[in-house]
């Protein structure tokens, strides 16, 4: 059932047992799947989400990550808010036009793609533009792999006062993050990232509190956010228009295997070291990583290409022959290419991967 193994950010990788648990029909009005299934899945996020999870509530939405980032977006922040985004790659500046679709008043703080955003640069923005309501900022920017230093930026945020919204797209249930520890409000993310399940829907984690304000600010019928959670709240785990009922039921698969592994620390152990493995081996093969290792996130890393005049193209289908399909390079600075570390791959896939660039180059 593997023709390859998908080195990339998502969809990735998922184990046999994930495939399998797609195998079986639901009906979206039963018990058996919105108690027995949807219900367990969102107290099981935000479990993991946080320490204090009682505070929080899991909204699971159709679709894309990005349908979940633009539902959090124009459902949380009001036509008179300002929103503040911090942005160091793709994934950042698509926040930005989504505030232009929804004519949120907003400003995108750039920084450099090959840069985490600056924690100090944020402060200083908020202390001159006190309308600053709302500040988001993606935690595993996958642009590059840099890993932004969400802790520092959700200390800032705070102390500022403002609601806080993280992309962390590519790195939930792969990094850990404490939501009520850091007071992050509005955590996002999707289910064929690290949780390690199929694409499908995605996932908003909330402070409860603060979602229970937000009805009749979305600009939206399908990617409203509060009316999603109000139907599944009144309906004990009911959508409000047709779930993706299969990929819902592999994604609680894949919370179990999440769990059998020992969470998330012990999955970002894995992670790591699947990092450590094919930067190791990659750079033994003369091959130079983008990032420092300070600022890189075990999530996806990205490489120069070799030489002047390489061929990814011709790179990357001799790789897919052998098995391995990655990713080509997304910024405009310099030419790279991106392999991804996450999903149902171990440590020794990536020895194979380093054994297989060597014959190939």
């Amino acid at each position: 059932m593997r023709p390859y193994l998908l080195l990339t950010p998502g969809p990735l990788t998922t184990s046999e047992t994930v495939k399998e648990a797609m195998m079986s029909d639901w009906c979206t009005w039963d018990e058996d799947y919105n108690i027995g299934i949807v219900e367990v899945i969102r107290h099981e996020l935000t479990e993991l989400a946080s320490s204090r999870p009682d505070e929080y509530t899991a909204v699971l939405m159709q679709g894309s990550g990005t349908f979940c980032v633009e539902a959090t977006l124009g459902s949380t922040v009001r036509p008179d808010d300002h929103l503040l985004i911090a942005a160091n790659g793709a994934y950042g500046l698509r926040m930005g036009t989504i505030a232009d679709y929804y004519r949120i008043p907003h400003h995108v703080l750039k920084f450099e793609e090959t840069q985490p955003v600056d924690p100090e640069a944020i402060g200083a923005y908020l202390d001159e533009h006190p309308e600053v309501t709302h500040v988001s900022v993606v935690h595993c920017e996958t642009t590059t792999g840099v890993l932004n230093p969400l802790e520092r930026v959700a200390q800032v945020v705070k102390a500022h006062g403002k609601t806080l919204i993280v992309d962390a797209m590519s790195s939930f249930g792969g990094v850990p993050v404490d939501m009520a520890a850091l007071g992050i409000d509005f955590l996002i993310s999707s289910a064929n990232k690290c949780i390690q399940g199929v694409p499908g829907f995605g996932f908003v984690i909330a402070r409860r509190s603060l979602l229970e304000q937000c009805k009749g600010v979305a600009r939206s019928l399908s990617l409203d956010l509060y009316d999603q959670w109000a139907a599944m709240e009144k309906g004990h785990g009911k959508w409000r228009f047709t779930s993706p009922t299969h990929v819902v039921r592999a994604f609680m698969q894949a919370l179990n295997e999440l769990k059998a592994e020992g969470g998330i620390s012990a999955r970002h152990a894995r992670y790591c070291e699947n990092h450590r493995v094919l930067v190791e081996g990659m750079r033994s093969l003369g091959f130079r990583t983008l990032l420092p290792d300070e600022e890189q996130s075990p999530v996806i890393t990205s490489f120069y290409y070799p030489e002047e005049g390489f061929d990814f193209k011709a790179f990357y289908l001799k790789l897919k022959e052998r098995g391995f399909v990655i990713y080509p390079g997304k910024i405009s600075q310099a030419d790279t290419f991106r392999i991804g570390n996450i999903g149902d791959v171990f440590p020794d896939d990536f020895r194979r991967l380093v054994e297989a660039i060597k014959d190939i180059r």
